[in-house]
């Protein structure tokens, strides 16, 4: 998929992104702005923040995690960027993007808390950390879906990491290698591996227990990706194909009993994480492929017991 280059920044602007289009035109769901091209806004505590739409239907169905490669050279002059997909046009909230410290992430903010909270942002009162720190279950700032039990880490990218495969469907990707032996014992839970190197990818349909679906996922063991931290994840997914899902191995795997993969959500809240347990994986991922389920139906609310577990 080709998508055009989003346009330069001025200083105090920041872009809004439409990336629903219906039969070609822009869909704006609440920031709509009959006014102009853009609206300014004067955020409690900060300066004016010029709001510019952007709409080309080469967007269309563009994923946040996919908006720092777009950028002109020299990136953004903001540190953030809105985008408005399916679910901000359909009553959710508008997805804000962090252009800067992980570039490619996401965060739900509540439309009539924007103005404020972008002010803050590029005042430097408020950090894209403090966002991610302070999101619910359901990937929204301050949101009150609960406390995600597991919180989406915030540590920066060791280094830069190379794009992942291309696919339609889920990717496995090792990010520990300190325990050879955990990680074959991984794969062979999962049926192994072939020689293309997916595992499940000849399962029997009719053999399937529903309760027990196996992962479909093409493998990732490459030392390239060691030590990836979710929040990098939605930027290296190509936008070529749409990936369903990314699971990571990481220390945490390998740690415990069941195993717990780190599932990293690619479209409500790029970067949102959830972990579970491995053998719940391929439920989640075909799930997730037949709009089933959302996303943070698997993020573990704290001190509530996860649904999968229920007799």
């Amino acid at each position: 998929m080709s998508c055009p280059e989003l346009p330069r920044t001025a200083s105090g602007e920041v872009l809004v992104i439409c990336t629903y289009y219906d039969h070609g035109e822009p869909r704006w769901g609440g920031l709509r702005d009959p006014a102009g091209d853009g609206a300014a806004l004067v955020p409690d505590g900060g300066g004016p923040v010029r709001l510019r739409r952007v709409a080309d239907a080469g967007w269309d169905g563009l994923r946040g995690g996919n908006v720092p490669a777009l950028l002109p050279r020299g990136g953004s002059a903001a540190p953030v960027a809105v985008l408005v997909d399916s679910a901000a046009v359909y009553g959710g909230e508008p997805l804000l993007l962090d252009l800067a410290a992980i570039p490619g992430r996401g965060v739900r903010v509540a439309a009539d808390r924007l103005g404020g909270i972008l002010g803050a942002l590029l005042g430097g009162t408020l950090a894209f950390d403090d966002l991610v720190r302070a999101m619910d279950s359901r990937g929204t700032y301050q949101g009150d879906a609960g406390r995600p039990a597991f919180p989406a880490p915030t540590t920066p990218p060791p280094r830069a990491f190379p794009a992942l495969p291309v696919t339609d469907g889920a990717l496995l990707v090792r990010t520990c290698f300190e325990d050879e032996d955990g990680w074959r014992a991984l794969l062979a839970g999962l049926g192994g591996a072939d020689a293309d190197g997916w595992v499940g990818a000849d399962a029997d349909p009719d053999d399937v227990d529903v309760d027990d679906y196996p992962l479909t996922a093409l493998v990732v063991d490459d030392p390239a990706y060691a030590g990836l931290p979710p929040g990098a994840v939605p930027a290296l997914v190509p936008p070529a194909e749409h990936t369903v899902l990314v699971a990571l191995a990481d220390a945490g795997t390998f740690a415990g009993a069941e195993r717990p993969l780190v599932a990293v959500d690619l479209d409500d809240a790029p970067g949102h994480i959830a972990v579970l347990p491995w053998r719940e994986a391929g439920s989640m991922v075909c799930n997730l492929e037949i709009a089933n389920m959302d996303f943070f139906d698997y993020v573990t609310v704290e001190g509530v017991k996860p649904w999968w577990e229920e007799p």
